[in-house]
């Protein structure tokens, strides 16, 4: 496991790594030098395909995964096995994914953001490995979770693929294919989602991802007040 999380952390950094010399070599290089180069990507047509399925498949099927993990947690007693500690973790993982999901429906991607995205990917793949290791040491993952957890996995990877696509030049400016354009390194979106897709996406994520985990917290803490993990768990793994 330990060899996991080295490779794991590895491939972020060097994510972020990418990003950050793309932006360097922009800087270094002139705007109509980079506006020379023949687009490679989508037409409009493939581009709103790529982006529909993006915004009304994968982002809600990551949202139902998200749900069916928790009641999967309720349907095994977290509260009385791994406790808040599991709990914790998997609200840290929302939050490794809430990064560049704001990102990604506000601001314009380039190659640093889409560098963030990349590595954060990692970061959650590092965390999803920590959470089952820990949980199989006291409670049963029934084979349904397990499922789920696939789903958990791969939608977010589905989500960084679909993006990569719709920017196929700050993916190559990123992979040290072509030079970025110089801009802004945090600019609003020119093709805005929409103030009712954002805004219902994110209260959609809050009131069916955040809080029932904060529900699950508070029952986790209301089964053993004051402790991260059940008493059976600390034996257990003692």
């Amino acid at each position: 496991m330990r060899s996991y999380f080295l490779v794991t952390a590895s491939a972020a950094a060097l994510a972020l790594g990418a990003g950050a010399l793309a932006r360097y070599r922009s800087s270094r290089s002139s705007i109509a030098e980079a506006m020379a180069r023949p687009g490679t990507g989508l037409d409009e047509q493939g581009r709103a395909l790529t982006r529909g399925v993006l915004q009304w498949f994968i982002i809600p099927l990551w949202t139902a995964a998200g749900v069916a993990d928790w009641w999967c947690h309720r349907a095994s007693a977290i509260e009385e096995t791994t406790g808040l500690k599991e709990t914790f973790i998997h609200l840290a993982m929302l939050g490794e994914a809430a990064v560049p999901l704001i990102g990604g429906l506000a601001l314009e991607i380039d190659a640093p953001l889409l560098g963030l995205m990349i590595a954060a990917f990692f970061v959650h793949e590092a965390t999803a490995m920590w959470d089952v290791s820990y949980a199989v040491t006291a409670r049963e993952v029934t084979p349904l979770e397990q499922h789920v957890h696939s789903f958990l996995e791969m939608v977010p990877l589905m989500a960084v693929a679909f993006v990569s696509v719709l920017h196929w030049p700050q993916l190559r400016a990123l992979a040290g294919l072509e030079v970025e354009t110089p801009r802004p390194l945090i600019r609003r979106k020119r093709e805005p989602l929409g103030i009712p897709y954002i805004a219902g996406t994110l209260g959609t994520l809050l009131s069916v991802e955040v809080l029932p985990y904060l529900e699950e917290a508070w029952r986790d803490w209301r089964a053993h007040p004051g402790r991260f993990e059940p008493p059976a768990t600390r034996s257990a793994t003692a």
